[in-house]
């Protein structure tokens, strides 16, 4: 006799002398909790209590290498999907899509709205085929997922989740299915989570999904959040695709969380990457000391000077008058181009303003005004001409003894 059939024999005796434990029996479609008790090469029984029993299959505790994820005695929850007709046993599956066999218990699945395995098999206009249980589906393709996709081949052969949208029944049935639906419900459960741990300065772990020439759009756990390109990296980034790649897992600091609105049905949420690393500054005195000889790289050209990166994040200026080696230059294009790799002296550094002062000389002349000092002058406003002043008393009785004569 094998371990299902002496089973099956046990409950029955069991049923004969405890009737009163079939009142209030769970339903096709109810959540319910029970214990593993027999485990075959087939199949698992799980005891339910006083309630019912019911049987599920061995796949559904197995994981991809094929190793049990439970053992006998563990309590375990699961979704009634059926019953056995010849038995009466209830047939149970876990909280994901089952593999549902025959006509019958897809429709009874449809009904119940039950989250049913498939395969994509094709490829076809407007979506994917997929196969249910023998029985072929259709998902149209802004249903197989939460992001545009544009190509659908992508899918074929990968199994997934589905629910039965429409239902068509006959000796062909016809059957929508959509994928969709399910993440959607995925989502807002994670969203709810989320939310609860969602604070200015909270660290988390999200997925890129997205990106633009801004910045890029992080999920975080039913949420999607925004790093803009200036809160990537300390360095200079011309776009994110130079960091990110759609599907990277990256952990972000939470800058800003703007409440919904009538226009923005939901928050709005700024990331940053660049807040969980570590500030170059902190550490310039140290890496540039005055006189070090230094190599660089021209990042931007100003009327008054060239910028140079240092190092990520760490720009140095050289001052125009630095620039020309003794001779005078009216702007810092007639010596070095972006791009440019040079070396530089490093004069002084600023930390409360963020300047590195530079000189291309190997010698360069120190002064008590250094470039640094100079360079806000010239960056933010032209100088003011002379006001004109009365002059001595001398020169006013001079000039009105001219005009007598």
């Amino acid at each position: 006799m094998s371990d299902s059939e002496n089973f099956e024999d046990l409950l029955k005796q069991f049923d004969q002398t405890h009737p009163q434990s079939r009142k209030g029996a769970p339903t096709i479609g109810d959540r319910v909790r029970g214990t593993l008790v027999v485990i075959t090469d087939t199949h698992a029984f799980v005891d339910l209590g006083a309630k019912a029993e019911g049987r599920l299959e061995l796949a559904a505790i197995t994981d991809a290498e094929g190793q049990l994820t439970h053992a006998l005695g563990d309590v375990i929850e699961l979704q009634i999907t059926g019953k056995d007709e010849d038995s009466g046993m209830l047939l149970l599956g876990s909280q994901q899509g089952q593999r549902f066999h025959g006509l019958d218990e897809i429709e009874s699945a449809y009904r119940q709205g039950l989250p049913v395995q498939g395969q994509v098999s094709a490829a076809v206009k407007g979506g994917v085929e997929v196969q249910i249980a023998g029985l072929r589906a259709f998902c149209p393709a802004s249903q197989i997922d939460i992001r545009f996709v544009e190509e659908m081949a992508e899918f074929v052969g990968q199994r997934f989740d589905f629910r039965i949208t429409k239902f068509e029944g006959g000796r062909r049935p016809n059957l929508v299915v959509s994928r969709r639906a399910l993440l959607e419900e995925q989502q807002r459960s994670q969203a709810e989570q989320t939310r609860a741990q969602l604070t200015e300065g909270a660290v988390l772990t999200g997925t890129v999904t997205s990106i633009k020439d801004y910045g890029a759009f992080v999920d975080i756990g039913g949420l999607e959040g925004m790093i803009h390109v200036s809160q990537l990296a300390f360095g200079h980034i011309k776009h994110p695709k130079e960091v990110l790649q759609i599907g990277q897992q990256v952990e972000v600091s939470v800058l800003r969380i703007d409440p919904p609105s009538e226009k923005n049905k939901r928050e709005k949420i700024a990331l940053s990457i660049r807040a969980l690393t570590r500030d170059p500054w902190q550490d310039a005195v140290a890496q540039f000391p005055v006189g070090l000889r230094i190599t660089g790289t021209v990042s931007r050209l100003q009327p008054f000077g060239a910028f140079i990166e240092l190092a990520p994040g760490i720009d140095g200026l050289v001052h125009i008058s630095e620039l020309g080696a003794g001779r005078r230059i009216n702007h810092p294009n007639e010596v070095v181009n972006l791009g440019d790799s040079v070396e530089a002296t490093v004069l002084g550094v600023d930390l409360e303003r963020r300047r590195i002062s530079l000189s291309l000389s190997s010698n360069p002349k120190q002064s008590a005004e250094t470039p640094a000092a100079r360079a806000p002058a010239a960056e933010s406003a032209p100088a003011k001409p002379p006001e004109k002043t009365l002059g001595t008393f001398g020169a006013l009785l001079q000039e009105t003894m001219n005009k007598a004569r």
